[in-house]
């Protein structure tokens, strides 16, 4: 089937929830992607950032092979071998105690803010100030379902669909005071992306991550932590949390879990999951046997991976580092290990460079308006990102060379976070 014919029949069935680009691709293989008309596309994207591994990985084909040859999907009603599996290599990397498998990202964040929700209502079950209320990040994105849009920190998805979930309230990202304002005795649970990703890829300060730790471990409450995107060896570590010293009570993750197929997690504490009991929750698909075979196989690989991905983060970073000194529209360089970004200073410009750079056969995104957005990979080498640091470059002089807009002053490239 042509694109035209794909394009057309999508306008006439399909909700219209996306704008795509104009791009039908078919087939991939490591770093790459093929379209409907042979053109490659070097891929710094990753399916944002689900295909961790790339494309045909070997390992992950001849698990998937096997797999299904032998059984997709059972009910949770009964056993199968993979999910115990799993659970002991998540609980492992994560130093948390127990796990619940789901389909996807905003589902995860469903049931940790539930899981969150039914520990203060057990701990508090005979108390007169009863603990509901959830503080929430601005600027964040956790899902598009009703509890992920009530803990989201973006007006611009959350507008359309309100009244959302009551009881939530936001302080800006690493704002101690505000934090310090909105906290009291009705809280239950602190609700932070680790390094916000669709808010323009913005690390939480140590110092706030210290303070949400401290004052839920002293009132009794929870912090819960969002590493859909930033989780899973994405920063150089198996989660980005452990750049800090800081130990969640609840982590939501999902995206490279399973290698493209659909599983998300929740992971948490003994003292938490006392809290839960058959009938509280449950999931028709989540933890399925294919899902969860192949993500035992994507952790194995993992493991060799993580120096890697913190070498080429580190060169990443440099290079783009390297640009921001030459180029006037650039801003700021952000992020950890494979999860980085590049402000510039207006949307137009981030929309004219990931034009220019698909053009080229090079895959990024945009994000928070201006800013572009890198998650290639964790399999990326030196010469890829040579390859798109060229291609930034040449788009960027462009962009200089057309501007009529005067200097935007740089501020100081920073991370926001530990090294």
């Amino acid at each position: 089937m042509r694109l035209a014919q794909v394009m057309r029949a999508e306008a006439d069935l399909l909700l219209p929830t996306y704008e795509r680009n104009a791009v039908l691709f078919q087939r991939g293989r490591g770093m790459h992607l093929w379209d409907s008309k042979g053109k490659r596309y070097l891929d710094f994207l990753s399916g944002i950032g689900v295909n961790a591994l790339g494309y045909g990985h070997p390992a992950i084909q001849k698990t998937l092979a096997q797999q299904s040859r032998k059984l997709i999907h059972i009910s949770n009603l009964f056993f199968h071998e993979y999910q115990a599996e799993l659970a002991s290599r998540l609980t492992k990397i994560s130093g948390l105690d127990r796990v619940f498998f789901c389909n996807s990202g905003t589902e995860a964040w469903e049931g940790a803010l539930k899981l969150a929700r039914v520990y203060a209502h057990v701990q508090n079950a005979n108390g007169h100030n009863p603990k509901w209320r959830l503080i929430a990040l601005d600027n964040s994105f956790h899902g598009r379902t009703f509890g992920a849009l009530a803990t989201t920190g973006q007006p611009k998805y959350r507008a359309p669909f309100a009244p959302l979930v009551p009881g939530v309230s936001f302080v800006k990202l690493n704002d101690l005071d505000g934090l310090k304002r909105r906290f009291d005795s009705s809280v239950c649970a602190i609700c932070v992306e680790t390094i916000q990703g669709e808010g323009g890829i913005r690390p939480v300060s140590p110092a706030f991550l210290e303070l949400a730790r401290k004052l839920t471990t002293q009132h009794n409450a929870l912090l819960v932590l969002d590493e859909i995107q930033c989780g899973l060896g994405r920063t150089g570590r198996y989660f980005a949390y452990q750049h800090y010293g800081v130990k969640p009570d609840i982590v939501a993750i999902a995206k490279p879990l399973a290698a493209g197929l659909p599983l998300g997690a929740i992971l948490t504490t003994d003292r938490v999951a006392s809290a839960i009991h058959p009938g509280l929750h449950g999931t028709t698909f989540g933890g399925g046997p294919l899902a969860c075979a192949v993500a035992i196989e994507f952790l194995k690989q993992m493991d060799k991976l993580l120096g890697h991905v913190k070498r080429a983060g580190d060169y990443f970073r440099a290079q783009l580092e390297w640009l921001a000194t030459k180029h006037t529209g650039v801003l700021e360089i952000r992020g950890l290990g494979l999860m980085l970004a590049m402000e510039l200073e207006s949307a137009d410009r981030a929309k004219a460079v990931v034009r220019e750079l698909l053009g080229k056969g090079i895959i990024i995104n945009r994000t928070h308006e201006a800013v572009l957005r890198f998650l290639p990979p964790y399999i990326v080498k030196e010469e890829d990102i040579d390859h798109v640091i060229q291609a930034l470059d040449a788009a960027l002089s462009h962009q200089d060379a057309g501007s009529q807009s005067a200097p935007v002053r740089k501020q100081k490239s920073k991370s926001g976070s530990p090294s």
